[in-house]
């Protein structure tokens, strides 16, 4: 089967741009968004060569893995848009759950668990199986939001920072069309309730009760600093909580959150 939008896209006025292989999926919506493109519009692949995850590290797709990127145009502030990320992890978790229906009634206590990481991960069994990245560039009066979602449906990197794993490894025999059909369906969801971050109180509860690691010991990488202490929450903004050994809650933007007290994450 080919790419396709789901009902639910279809019908709330989804695009979709399909690629056999392509550099980026995010490069290909923030070209459509600067040539006038004003979406909502997914473009989406099985085959990424050229794609950057987190602190511009190589997001690359091998034949058969996922990467999709939805491009939204919004009228709202870079500080509200990063928001839409949280949305985007549930959208995906609630994809896979669906697709992991059949593993989940063969494998039964052995099922694929899924997990929300802080800020943009899906996590399997404390493995990372989804890297979220978003990018947002102004387009006349307002602010082109991609969201790039790639998913490790038939294969896994090795070497990352976190253990990878795919939905293969998992035990979940499915396609990259068959999960971006449940995705795109998923996204209209979650992006109904966000609904340009006034529904973001409802996604950070919906999004806290699917969170790795809450309540738990964090080191978190900040590019400049190791900051150590309890997964308290996440404020109002989405920023992490981070309560230090003094009693101190400290918020956080942005960083690689480690779980445990991990002590030599500097080098990650």
């Amino acid at each position: 089967m080919g790419f396709a939008l789901g009902p639910r896209a279809q019908s709330a006025g989804y695009k979709l741009a399909a690629f056999e292989r392509t550099g980026s999926t995010n490069t290909e919506a923030i070209e459509h968004a600067r040539a006038g493109e004003r979406g909502p519009m997914w473009f989406v692949t099985s085959e990424q060569t050229a794609g950057r995850g987190r602190r511009q590290r190589p997001w690359i797709a091998p034949k058969g893995n996922l990467a999709a990127s939805i491009l939204e145009v919004l009228d709202v502030a870079p500080a509200v848009a990063a928001t839409l990320g949280f949305a985007a992890g549930l959208a995906e978790e609630a994809a896979l759950e669906k697709v992991s229906l059949e593993a989940a009634l063969r494998l039964g206590e052995g099922r694929p668990r899924y997990a929300l990481k802080w800020p943009n991960d899906v996590l399997a069994g404390g493995k990372k199986l989804v890297g979220i990245g978003l990018e947002a560039e102004a387009v006349g009066d307002r602010l082109a939001v991609v969201v790039g979602i790639g998913t490790n449906v038939v294969a896994a990197p090795e070497g990352t920072p976190t253990p990878a794993v795919s939905l293969a490894a998992l035990g979940v025999q499915i396609s990259a069309e068959e999960l971006f059909l449940a995705l795109s369906d998923a996204w209209v969801e979650f992006r109904g309730i966000w609904d340009n971050g006034r529904g973001f109180a409802e996604i950070r509860k919906l999004w806290l009760e699917r969170a790795a690691g809450l309540g738990e010991r964090v080191a978190i990488n900040t590019g400049t600093m190791t900051l150590e202490g309890i997964f308290d929450t996440l404020d109002d903004t989405g920023c992490l909580i981070v309560r230090t050994e003094d009693g101190r809650r400290l918020p956080v933007a942005a960083g690689e959150v480690f779980f445990g007290p991990v002590r030599s994450v500097g080098a990650a």
